[in-house]
């Protein structure tokens, strides 16, 4: 059966049993919609040999349906969400704005579609403002380190984490660390992380195998660091766009950075009108790959959304798949939900 057909009779059933069925009692109802949802879930994580991790919740509502819920998975780069909450903080605490300019020190430079190619000589300074938007809109890791460091570092923003009440979710590492225990380089020595790993990789070859861009990775997947349940992520992507989080002028730039992401353009969106709006961020390592965050409906009508998978064999096209077709049974449920 096409895709396309599939997400139509799914979202069709889920019509006709769901929200516009008339309940003798709301709570089982509500139940029961959960309940569907979450089979919907279920039948589309089959395309997958990985785990699919799955929340979803309207802004106005307080049924969660979820896939997989108290289950961990690797963040990857959907924890510079994390990173961003603490900055405006800061921010709001007068500790430091957005346009302080920031020297980007050459040993943080890490790896990916970024500073470390874009800008390869020394002499880098830029904005907090500026750094918040290549993390957010690129999944820039160099901009993610400079932050993190800015932040007080992994345990500065795990606390920021706690004060907000979200438990199901820690970040233990900046990104060069975090990719380290992915490639499975225990010790990196002094150098630059280039550098690290270019020795690591000459002491070791095997590490290569387990940094390619979709290895399995059972040792890097069933770590508990640097992991969040699909549940804890919607509550904070919740707590964030209701502005308890921050200032209401930092909750409005934060979420106008993430609705200019850039990456992830066939997962969350995969499915969805082209104009809908979607504040999110994506996460890509190993066998991971991740979506998470707020979709607005042509009607005004709000939902945060996290899909986690992991230990996927099948490659970048089946895991982007299974979260678009996922965000478009979502968006159908929550456009005709009465």
């Amino acid at each position: 059966m096409r895709r396309a057909s599939l997400v139509a009779l799914i979202s069709a059933a889920l019509l006709a049993s769901g929200p516009l069925a008339a309940p003798v009692l709301a709570a089982p109802a509500a139940a029961t919609t959960q309940n569907r949802l979450s089979d919907a879930f279920k039948l589309f994580a089959e395309q997958t040999d990985g785990t699919v991790g799955v929340a979803l919740q309207a802004v106005d509502g307080k049924d969660m349906a979820t896939l997989n819920a108290g289950t961990t998975f690797p963040m990857a780069s959907t924890f510079k969400i994390a990173v961003a909450g603490k900055i405006f903080e800061r921010i709001d605490k007068g500790e430091t704005s957005l346009d302080q300019m920031v020297t980007v020190d050459p040993k943080l430079l890490v790896g990916s579609y970024g500073m470390a190619i874009q800008t390869p000589h020394p002499g880098i300074a830029l904005s907090v403002h500026n750094l918040l938007e290549f993390m957010l809109t690129q999944s820039d890791n160099t901009s993610t380190d400079v932050l993190v460091q800015l932040a007080g570092g992994p345990a500065a923003v795990n606390a920021w984490l706690r004060a907000q009440g979200i438990t199901g979710q820690r970040v233990d590492n900046d990104t060069a660390h975090l990719l380290y225990r992915a490639i499975g380089i225990e010790t990196p020595g002094p150098g630059t992380f280039k550098e690290n790993v270019e020795a690591a990789f000459k002491a070791n070859p095997a590490l290569q195998d387990r940094d390619g861009p979709r290895a399995p990775n059972a040792p890097f997947n069933a770590d508990p660091r640097d992991t969040s349940t699909p549940e804890a992520m919607v509550q904070l992507l919740l707590r964030i766009h209701s502005g308890k989080a921050m200032s209401a002028a930092s909750t409005k730039t934060l979420i106008g950075i993430m609705e200019r992401c850039r990456t992830g353009g066939n997962r969350l969106k995969g499915l969805l009108p082209s104009d809908t709006v979607i504040a999110h961020k994506t996460g890509t390592l190993s066998s991971v790959a991740n979506d998470v965050g707020i979709i607005t409906l042509p009607n005004g009508r709000q939902f945060a959304i996290a899909v986690f998978v992991k230990g996927d064999t099948r490659g970048t096209a089946t895991q982007d798949k299974v979260i678009a077709d996922i965000a478009r049974v979502a968006y159908d449920h929550f456009l005709t939900a009465n």
